[in-house]
């Protein structure tokens, strides 16, 4: 058998940053190719299959996969680096892809090693998830009967598995529900023809799927874990088996980070447009000069640009102290707490409302009226970007910031 942490530390410090380097050049290379598919992609309300099968070829869907199993096993800032890059070109495609790739990250994390090989199958997983317990577990001979409905499964269409909690019979040590937390295996659900109809991220793939009396093996089933606070102090299966602290962390953190990153490349392909605009457009009023020369364009462009790369690095550097957070907690020297986690997860949802806010404010007020027609790039990016602040996660930033003050102040 393959000694899977060997394997994890063959690679050096040149190696990481040669590949690092491969991966988002290989997305930058696609922008062109992803931005004229947009229009498909919006009307499939997924990735189209030829981009599908490119992302497949350049490795992005095993950058979180161990090395053990087939994987790249790169760190978050390398795989949220790829993310921004392809949001860049088209933040629903990007969403789709993200939201079932980066869960190889957390499947590391929260179940045991012994079903690692199966599930992961030589670099093959993705799989998207959903943290609401809508289905309901029902204990049967050899695993679970499965019954409900999860809705918004960002990335469902590709995905080999679902990660998901369910509702369990009878009651927690606390008095409120038993959750479950399991992977699913594709074949256990049907994916529900019902994405396409909000007012963006059509291209995220945000389908239904049903669990319908399917049966689910008991080793896909984690008893008691909640998935909203699942964490190990020390080492986790993942860390335990590949030597690699990434595999040992938080995750609504991580989640609320990979949110920031697809509206930062979101926000970066409406300036793209901006950009374009300034140099072929002129002013709206007299003496019609070209926009690259009037004083208030020039403030409006120049002030976009510097609120997201103020939100780039600040996402970058929350990443840098989680993947900190992570090492810290793996050798012993500080768990990774339920306050870092709030803490880097609002620092995402705070990027994300700022990077809507520059194209809401700053770029949409200004460019004028013939960029939001229907098919124009700038609307497609207002569109995704409106949904995106609109997206449960930003919902949270009020409790999130009265669960901050309480931890700050020491209170229970």
């Amino acid at each position: 058998m393959t000694d899977t942490r060997t394997v994890s530390a063959l690679r050096t410090r040149e190696d990481e940053i040669a590949l690092e380097d491969r991966l988002v050049q290989a997305a930058r290379d696609m922008r062109d190719e992803i931005v004229a598919s947009s229009e498909e992609a919006g009307e499939l309300t997924h990735i189209p299959r030829a981009i599908h099968e490119k992302f497949e070829q350049a490795g992005f869907y095993k950058m979180y996969i161990p090395r053990a199993h087939g994987g790249l096993e790169v760190p978050p800032v390398t795989f949220f680096k790829v993310v921004q890059e392809i949001a860049r070109a088209d933040m629903g495609v990007a969403w789709c892809f993200c939201l079932s790739a980066n869960h190889a990250l957390m499947f590391a994390n929260w179940f045991p090693a012994e079903i690692h090989e199966e599930v992961y199958d030589g670099g093959n997983f993705k799989a998207a998830s959903m943290y609401a317990p809508t289905v309901k577990a029902t204990p049967v001979e050899g695993g679970w009967e499965m019954n409900g409905v999860v809705n918004y499964c960002s990335g469902i269409p590709y995905s080999s598995y679902f990660i998901g909690q369910a509702i369990l019979p009878g009651k927690a040590e606390n008095g409120g529900p038993r959750f479950g937390l399991y992977v699913a295996p594709k074949s256990t659900f049907e994916i529900i023809d019902d994405w396409g109809n909000m007012i963006g991220l059509s291209a995220s793939g945000s389908n239904s799927i049903r669990f319908d009396g399917t049966l689910l093996e008991s080793r896909f089933m984690v008893e008691d874990a909640n998935l909203i606070d699942y964490a190990f102090v020390g080492d986790s299966p993942g860390s335990a088996a590949y030597g690699n602290s990434m595999y040992s962390g938080r995750h609504m953190s991580s989640f609320g980070l990979a949110l920031a990153v697809l509206c930062l490349g979101g926000a970066y392909g409406a300036l793209d447009e901006y950009a374009e605009l300034m140099t072929t457009r002129k002013t709206t009023v007299p003496p019609f000069s070209p926009r690259s020369e009037d004083p208030d364009f020039l403030r409006y462009f120049g002030g976009a640009i510097v609120k997201l790369a103020t939100g780039e690095a600040a996402t970058f550097k929350a990443l840098e102290m989680w993947q900190d957070a992570a090492r810290d907690n793996v050798a012993g020297v500080e768990p990774f707490t339920p306050a870092k986690d709030n803490i880097l997860g609002a620092i995402g949802r705070e990027v994300l409302l700022q990077a809507w806010e520059v194209v809401e404010k700053d770029l949409y007020r200004t460019i004028g009226a013939s960029a939001s027609k229907k098919g124009e790039r700038f609307e497609r990016v207002f569109r995704d970007m409106a949904q995106a602040a609109g997206h449960r996660n930003p919902q949270l930033r009020d409790f999130a910031f009265q669960l901050i003050g309480r931890e700050s102040l020491g209170l229970a």
